[in-house]
């Protein structure tokens, strides 16, 4: 009998596996969005889903590049927003309430021209407004660099368009939820109320999209599942006072972007910041400054003067060159990626609901 320490026997040698072949890389789903209203859209083949619309998809061609991410970025509040989605096929859906109803939108740019289809009760409603939403009410050509970093970020980033969605709640209630809050927390709000008092996005939508809730569904909210998706009295108070006068608001996206925000600015707790964070996207407002921010005035300042610490007042005076064009021009320097560096700690999270 072998002894214990004794040499185990040579295991047969195992065949070589064939190698795998290598399997192309597939675009991926966006998962951020990037400062300045940017959303990643992967650049895919063919969207691969089939005509569901009523009639004929809708094609338009714009008048210069156009880039559905910078066009369409904006209106994304967050990477898990049920009312927006970016997927690996290069296509845009969208979900909205429109003055038809519920509609989804899905938008896809090939070899130059934006391809879309709806379906839904507001399917046509957004399929008429296909150019307004890429932007062709925009004109990019008036707008004139005044400093080297904008300068550069503009011939970068050519496919800039303002957006004019025509709809003035789905804008102003997330803006809404995004006062004095981190992002994060305002994000969640938004997907965790759409989610639960919104309906399923019409048609062929990706999974778990919806149509935010009708001004009626909003007033219905409890007031605790407004305290469970952390959002506060005063927030609560100024969408239910936003909503119970819905259709005067959404007349402000016919109006010129001062006197939208001289209307929205009517109901009290929407103030200069939420009326220009909303009329930037549903009046297409290339002059909206976004004032009242707690980050903007001190990338603006050190973008255009090295200053760290400038103010509301401040911005305004460097983006002056820029007047008619300020928002276009803000929008450019936070795609430019320079920002002061962080000496303070960043804004403190309060989960309202664990309170």
């Amino acid at each position: 009998m072998a002894g214990r320490f004794a040499q185990k026997p040579e295991r047969p040698e195992r065949p070589e596996r064939p190698e795998r072949p290598v399997q192309p890389v597939r675009a991926r789903t966006t998962r951020t969005t990037v400062r300045g209203g940017e959303t990643r859209v992967p650049q895919g083949g063919s969207p691969g889903v089939p005509s569901q619309a009523d009639g004929k998809p809708r094609h338009w061609t714009p008048p210069g590049p156009l880039d559905l991410g910078l066009v369409l970025g904006p209106l994304r509040r967050g990477p898990g927003d049920p009312t927006f989605r970016a997927t690996a096929d290069g296509s845009v859906w969208r979900a909205s309430r429109t003055p038809e109803g519920p509609g989804t939108l899905r938008v896809a740019l090939r070899a130059g021209t934006a391809t879309a289809e709806a379906w839904g009760p507001g399917a046509d409603w957004l399929l008429d407004r296909l150019p307004q939403l890429l932007g062709d009410a925009d004109a990019p050509a008036d707008f004139e660099p005044r400093h080297r970093l904008v300068a550069a970020t503009h011939r970068r980033r050519p496919g800039l368009r303002l957006t004019t969605t025509g709809l003035v709640l789905e804008s102003l209630i997330p803006s809404i939820l995004e006062q004095k809050v981190t992002t994060d927390e305002a994000y969640r709000a938004w997907r965790l109320l759409v989610r639960k008092y919104g309906e399923p996005a019409p048609g062929p939508a990706p999974d778990r999209m919806h149509v935010m809730p009708d001004p009626h569904t909003w007033r219905m909210i409890p007031s605790w599942e407004w305290h469970r998706a952390g959002v506060d009295n005063k927030r609560a108070s100024t969408i239910l006072r936003a909503v119970r006068v819905a259709p005067r608001l959404e007349e402000a996206a016919a109006m010129e972007p001062e006197q939208a925000q001289e209307r929205l600015e009517l109901v009290p707790g929407i103030g200069p910041w939420t009326s220009a964070e909303t009329v930037q996207r549903s009046n297409g407002a290339p002059d909206a400054v976004t004032v009242g921010d707690l980050h903007l005035p001190g990338i603006v300042g050190y973008a255009l003067a090295g200053e760290r610490d400038a103010d509301d007042e401040r911005m305004l005076e460097l983006l002056e060159p820029y007047r008619g064009q300020r928002h276009r021009a803000a929008r450019f320097i936070l795609l430019s990626g320079r920002t002061p560096p962080r000496r303070t700690p960043k804004m403190p999270r309060t989960d309202i609901a664990k309170l």
